[in-house]
């Protein structure tokens, strides 16, 4: 008998996700207060997936919270409207960290910080993070910054990574550039690799994690149908682009990567929790079958 088509795979996939993970949310869950609902215990993963919250930026934090709970991950990467950590309080920022630790979270990350020459501001960020007990910040410092952010890190014991964002960025277009900015720099700071964005720019996902193993601090997880050296991403569900996920995948259980891996979930969507949960449902059959 022949081997199901990986698209019906694909398909199954896409049903139990949303049946069993998306619409209890999208029953009017809204409180993060209220417990997540039950769906079994969940079973180790053989990579650490969590959720950037750029994927759910037109949520409340509270209604990400739940979403992400929802879909049985524990880690998060705060978005700045969930938490604008270059202009808000350090005591904001430890108090939405109390929250998400209270909630069950543990919050792996940020969405990208920029990093200007300017010692206030950075230490501004800097102080935030760590006050909220953010594990790694994801940033994007400016060239001429490089020497006050690597000093900061230090200071600060901060583990940082930078992220790269394609053909339109200037500064950080691929994981190479991004390296060669910071290799010789105190080894708290490190990469976090868009796998669409390093696509679409023309390298291999795969081949950067392999590369840059040692200093890979952070993955985006995404899928996408913009053609190489697009300007503009054209997202999708994980699955349903032209990214060869699996062999990204494979490249991160080959190096033992001990990060998180972040879904980045950014298809225009009324209801971005469906998309994501596809995703998730999507990925998580491709480890069992790896496995």
């Amino acid at each position: 008998m022949p081997q199901p088509r990986s698209l019906t795979r694909r398909e199954a996939l896409r049903a139990a996700a949303i049946g069993a993970l998306a619409l209890p949310v999208l029953a009017g869950r809204a409180s993060a207060a209220e417990p997540a609902p039950s769906l079994g215990a969940a079973k180790p993963e053989r990579l650490r997936l969590g959720v950037a919250s750029y994927s759910l930026r037109n949520l409340s934090l509270d209604d990400t919270i739940v979403a992400v709970k929802a879909l049985r991950l524990s880690q998060i990467a705060l978005f700045r409207n969930h938490c604008n950590w270059e202009g808000a309080s350090v005591d904001e920022c430890r108090a939405v960290g109390a929250k998400l630790k209270a909630a069950g979270l543990q919050l792996h990350g940020s969405g990208v910080v920029n990093l200007p020459n300017d010692e206030a501001k950075c230490r501004k960020a800097f102080e935030n993070v760590k006050a909220a007990g953010m594990a790694t910040m994801v940033c994007k410092p400016d060239l001429d910054a490089l020497p006050l952010v690597a000093k900061l890190a230090k200071e600060f014991d901060q583990k940082l990574a930078i992220h790269n964002h394609g053909p339109e960025d200037k500064v950080y277009p691929t994981p190479e550039v991004a390296w060669n900015a910071i290799k010789a720099l105190d080894a708290r700071i490190g990469l976090c690799i868009d796998v669409g964005h390093t696509e679409r720019f023309g390298h291999g996902a795969a081949a950067a994690i392999r590369k840059y193993a040692a200093r890979l601090y952070d993955v985006h997880l995404k899928d996408s149908v913009a053609i190489v050296g697009a300007q503009r991403d054209v997202p999708v569900e994980v699955g349903a682009g032209r990214l060869d996920i699996p062999g990204v995948l494979r490249a991160l259980l080959e190096i033992k990567y001990s990060g998180v891996v972040a879904f980045e979930y950014e298809k225009a969507s009324g209801n971005p929790v469906t998309g994501l949960a596809e995703s998730v449902g999507y990925v998580r059959g491709l480890l069992t079958a790896l496995g």
